[in-house]
């Protein structure tokens, strides 16, 4: 039986990534809004009900508007937007979260797609809470880069153009209150909210997180092996995950730590760092922002709530 899909916002970023990673399918039918009818309720009302899955490529209300104009229970939907990421009754999108998580996926109704840059954060942060290593109440701060296309079609835009200066590393979210804080803190199992600074970087795609780790005040201090092992443990009993765990080793530089190692794909590495003489540690994922961060794991939701192998057309 071919399913239909039909992308409320497929002319947007995330949107048109998606499509174009599920337009040589054959088990899927990708359903369309004339351009005209995309903002006409009664035609996306239509689409969203006549849908086997949604794809919510939209601004938080109108993602929310979207759910409200769904009157069956038969329409499965994934939501790229930030409204649901924290809401009762949907489940988080990132498969590799728990060990049964992409199970939990599998069966669910309403899946909130993840925000690019809390995927990197709850990657490490969750698997060493689970295991006692590092406690709920640490303080952690989290500083990333990503690609302009992070900021959707008016900084892409702004960007190609040459406008607004360009500048190859440009913070902002200065106000510390950036959008993914809840589902970064939420997810990750902390009992504090994150410091977390961002920045733009000025090339297209790709995006590295960042976690350090002061050690010293822990009744006791972990070792950069026992972090790894505890990480690389987590991912090793997860079947077709996109995450792998670097080897643990001691270097001053990597050429793989270039944020745009992962263009293209769905795949996401993580690094462990430590000085054991200063019970530091440096926790580093790398990733795409639009694969991984966005569109693949649209995708890879996707595949899972069709019971089909999560990999299907995507690149690890």
């Amino acid at each position: 039986m071919v399913a239909k899909i039909f992308i409320d916002g497929e002319a947007g970023t995330t949107g048109l990534q998606i499509r174009e990673r599920l337009s040589r399918r054959r088990d899927i039918e990708l359903v369309s809004i004339p351009a005209d009818k995309r903002k006409d309720v009664e035609t996306r009302r239509a689409l969203l009900n006549a849908a086997d899955v949604a794809i919510l490529c939209l601004p938080d209300d109108a993602a929310r508007e979207s759910v409200s104009l769904i009157e069956n229970d038969t329409t499965k939907v994934i939501d790229a937007s930030t409204a649901h990421r924290v809401a009762e009754g949907w489940d988080y999108g990132f498969a590799e979260m728990d060990r049964d998580h992409g199970a939990k996926i599998a069966t669910s109704k309403r899946v909130a797609n993840p925000g690019c840059y809390p995927q990197g954060v709850i990657a490490f942060l969750r698997p060493l809470i689970n295991a006692g290593i590092v406690p709920e109440d640490l303080p952690i701060t989290v500083n990333a880069i990503s690609g302009y296309s992070g900021g959707g079609r008016s900084m892409i835009e702004a960007y190609e153009k040459g406008e607004g200066g360009n500048a190859p590393f440009m913070p902002y979210a200065l106000g510390l209150n950036h959008k993914h804080l809840p589902e970064m803190r939420l997810y990750s199992k902390l009992e504090k909210t994150p410091l977390f600074q961002p920045a733009v970087g000025d090339y297209a795609q790709g995006m590295v997180t960042f976690v350090p780790l002061q050690l010293e005040t822990l009744a006791k201090v972990p070792t950069g092996a026992e972090l790894h092992a505890a990480v690389a443990d987590h991912y090793a009993g997860i079947p077709g995950s996109f995450v792998d765990v670097a080897p643990f080793e001691a270097v001053e530089k990597l050429p793989g730590l270039d944020p745009q190692t992962f263009n293209g794909t769905n795949h996401m590495r993580l690094h462990v760092f430590a000085n054991e003489k200063r019970a530091q540690a440096l926790l580093v994922a790398v990733y795409d922002n639009l694969g991984k961060g966005a569109s693949g794991a649209a995708v890879q939701n996707l595949n899972l709530m069709l019971g089909i192998d999560g990999s299907t057309s995507l690149a690890a």
